[in-house]
């Protein structure tokens, strides 16, 4: 293969910027814009420069190669997708307002793809018709379409990105297991070779579907999910996967329950200071609208409900908190002083931590009025009991019981064991050896190429900008003419040379621009080696600079090369 030809600076379309971009409020975000890799083209759609292509393309061929060690077969779908499908698998709904839909001329429906479940399914019901014919596993690197609300983060949370997904078929569940193994193997070398430290933690399917699913997390302390990771035991999951067991206590000594008055307390803040007793004893009611009918959350007075748990547990149903609106059309849900007992035309679930059994002080359905002694399955029923709580540092570990330790972190990967979900709504089935028909089993499987971008600039730049990790850099050392017509000459020879041995070389010859700014920009872009034709370059000799440590040395041109090179 031909050596690829040194990249010269004063060619090379990257303005860097010395400040931060005004909307920017993560380091990814105006580290990746000031080193002139990424420009922001809308709100959530980004445009890729030549240094970002480069650093894109090197984690796409690290994908590639992974996925094909596992036996993976690439294919390129459309991006531009039919409703049908959709449609079929209830996605179309469920997928709500972060879907992109459009019409074409003639009216007909078609979306911009998020994912790619149904479409893979048909290609293999088209291709394969015998159990012969599995196992299979396919995959692409592709752009996808999300419509985010708040696009934000850079290319953390955008509406295009670009992802490697890929799909497993098997006939059996055996099958489907062996397919999640490969490719959850397959991730840890694609996270390791990458360089990133990475969690593999337990999570939830959303509106994928399935059953087993794992998230790979990047901590960082931009990420927008957050884990929870147990220092006593092996448990680590996403906080909205983080479920317990239901503990019944003996409730039968607690007294009948007692209305009390309390004017003037419609918080749990208000209540607690009122009657004395800490906010854990009392009994907080959330009130939420699924589609349109009223459901009661109920958790310890202390804790705060999480609505994406909620939102996950009704899913694809929508969920709304009430309004005065509809206070004011239901007398008996009194603002303030909800309580379980006796509510009406109200279903009520709760967290296990309202297990049956405990007492509780909570509202009496009246103005003014709580009641103490109000005990779960004695006093009132729950309907359903969901985790529903916002997990808390120090929460017990649901394996060990062990106090949690809480961390931030960036989605970089999630594979799921989809079962027959997409299989069952399209009909897939092939004929088994005993010549009947044989429903398929599918897996899913998503890495965020783009958002490991962000994810590898998050963890490894410092103060003076980004640090790649060599396998993903744009260049393997960038070289610096630190001076005049010599030091040019001499950076350019040593770039021919350095490029000659195989070595990927960024060479900053950019006349007029002074020394100062180009070792600025070369610590901005973050190559992992820096090669600088400075004041020493009339005897031959150069200074090598390590971009993560800091390390120099002078060397002779030979010993530099030789270093490089080795």
């Amino acid at each position: 293969m031909a050596n690829a030809p040194v990249q010269r600076m004063s060619q090379l379309m990257a303005k860097t910027l010395r400040d931060d971009p005004a909307d920017a409020e993560v380091l990814s975000h105006k580290l990746l814009v000031r080193a002139g890799y990424v420009r922001r083209t809308a709100a959530g759609i980004w445009s890729w420069l030549p240094l970002g292509k480069k650093v894109l393309s090197n984690i796409e061929r690290i994908v590639r190669e992974e996925m094909d060690a596992i036996g993976a077969q690439e294919v390129t779908l459309p991006a531009l997708l039919p409703r049908e499908p959709y449609e079929a698998t209830g996605r179309w709904d469920e997928y709500g307002a972060e879907l992109f839909r459009l019409q074409d001329r003639k009216g007909g429906d078609y979306l911009l793809g998020p994912t790619h479940e149904e479409i893979f399914t048909l290609l293999v019901k088209d291709q394969c018709s015998s159990y012969k014919d599995l196992p299979v596993i396919l995959y692409q690197i592709q752009n996808k379409f999300r419509d985010e609300a708040r696009p934000r983060a850079g290319i953390l949370r955008g509406r295009e990105f670009l992802m490697k997904d890929s799909y497993s078929f098997d006939t059996e569940d055996e099958g489907l297991a062996r397919s999640y193994a490969l490719h959850r193997q397959a991730y840890q070398r694609v996270f390791e070779r990458l360089g990133l430290d990475y969690r593999i933690v337990a999570a939830t399917a959303g509106a994928m579907g399935g059953s087993k699913s794992e998230e790979f997390l990047a901590p960082a302390e931009a990420g927008e999910d957050t884990f929870a990771d147990c220092p006593n035991c092996d448990f680590a999951a996403n906080t909205e996967a983080i479920s317990y067991e239901l503990q019944t206590v003996d409730g039968s000594a607690v007294p009948a329950a007692e209305e009390i008055p309390t004017p003037d307390t419609p918080t749990i803040e208000t209540l607690a200071a009122s009657l004395g007793v800490p906010a854990s004893a009392t009994l907080k009611n959330l009130l939420v609208k699924v589609d349109g009918e009223i459901v009661a959350v109920g958790v310890p007075g202390d804790r705060e409900v999480d609505l994406g748990k909620v939102e996950e547990h009704f899913a694809p149903a929508t969920v709304e908190m009430v309004t005065e609106t509809d206070f004011a059309e239901r007398a008996d849900l009194v603002r303030g002083y909800v309580g379980p007992q006796g509510l009406e035309k109200v279903t009520y679930i709760a967290d296990p931590r309202v297990a049956p059994g405990t007492a509780w002080i909570t509202g009496a359905n009246k103005d003014g009025t709580h009641a103490k002694n109000v005990v779960a399955g004695r006093d009132f029923e729950v309907s359903e009991y969901v985790d529903v709580v916002v997990v808390q540092e120090g929460d017990p570990c649901p394996k060990c019981g062990t106090g949690l330790k809480l961390d931030r972190a960036i989605e970089i990967g999630h594979i799921f064991q989809l079962g027959r979900k997409y299989a069952d709504a399209l009909k897939l089935d092939v004929l088994g050896q005993n010549g009947k028909p044989v429903r398929v089993t599918m897996g899913s499987y998503g890495i965020g190429v783009s958002r490991a971008v962000a994810a590898l600039a998050e963890q490894t730049a410092d103060e003076k900008g980004l640090c790649w990790p060599a396998e993903v850099a744009p260049a393997d050392v960038h070289v610096v003419a630190a001076g005049k017509a010599l030091q040019t000459e001499l950076a350019l020879e040593v770039s021919d040379k350095l490029a000659a041995a195989g070595l990927r070389v960024l060479v900053d010859d950019r006349a007029g621009v002074s020394p100062g700014v180009k070792f600025t920009d070369a610590e901005l872009m973050g190559v992992p080696k820096i090669l600088v034709a400075g004041r020493r370059s009339g005897e031959g000799v150069v200074e090598l600079k390590d971009r993560r440590t800091g390390e120099r040395e002078e060397l002779t041109v030979d010993e530099a090369i030789a270093r490089l090179t080795a």
